[in-house]
């Protein structure tokens, strides 16, 4: 089995530990659970990151790296169908690679305890990747986007636990399409 390097291990100990935030939240996870969810003694992990808030601190930069991409990605592509395919698309690519910072990321919906202004940029930026003008926002559409994202984070997250994700790919996605009101041509 080949060694991972160092961004590999970084990277598998940050979404390892976005998925037990999102799970517990920060207060009650705990630094020997992160050691435990990536095999390695707190002492090794305190190695990689000096603290569980720098871990913490990590997993938000990770989230909003990957929105920062999402927005590149759709820059250019006209408010609509193919623009809304593409988030879609990206979005299901991201919870298979980032089960856990999938998982955190759909903590934006509660929008309750423990939201961070990280998170709440982090779904303003969902926001524009749609194009969803907030000074002109639609009950429908929000409602749309709330249902299509969400089934889309937990089907995605339970094909990667599967081992499904080519079967069903898919079907997520055009599960979210449909929701988004883009449903398939007969």
């Amino acid at each position: 089995m080949p060694r991972l390097t160092k961004t590999e291990i970084d990277a598998e100990i940050i979404d390892r530990a976005a998925g037990l935030f999102a799970k517990h939240g920060f207060e009650h996870t705990s630094l020997q659970q992160i050691a435990d969810a990536v095999k390695y003694s707190k002492a090794g992990l305190l190695h990689h990151y000096p603290s569980k808030k720098a871990i913490y601190d990590q997993v938000l930069v990770t989230c909003l790296d990957q929105m920062r991409a999402l927005l590149v990605k759709v820059d250019g592509i006209a408010v609509g169908r193919e623009r809304d395919l593409a988030v879609v698309e990206t979005s299901v690519q991201l919870s298979f690679d980032w089960p856990g910072i999938s998982a955190f990321t759909n903590r934006l919906a509660d929008n309750g305890e423990g939201t961070t202004p990280e998170m709440t940029q982090m779904g303003m930026m969902m926001y524009e990747a749609l194009g969803i003008d907030l000074a002109a926002l639609k009950l429908e559409r929000l409602i749309r986007v709330t249902s299509a994202f969400s089934g889309l984070g937990v089907s995605a997250m339970i094909a990667a636990r599967l081992d499904f994700k080519r079967e069903w790919r898919p079907s997520i996605v055009q599960a979210a399409m449909d929701a988004l009101g883009h449903a398939k041509a007969s």
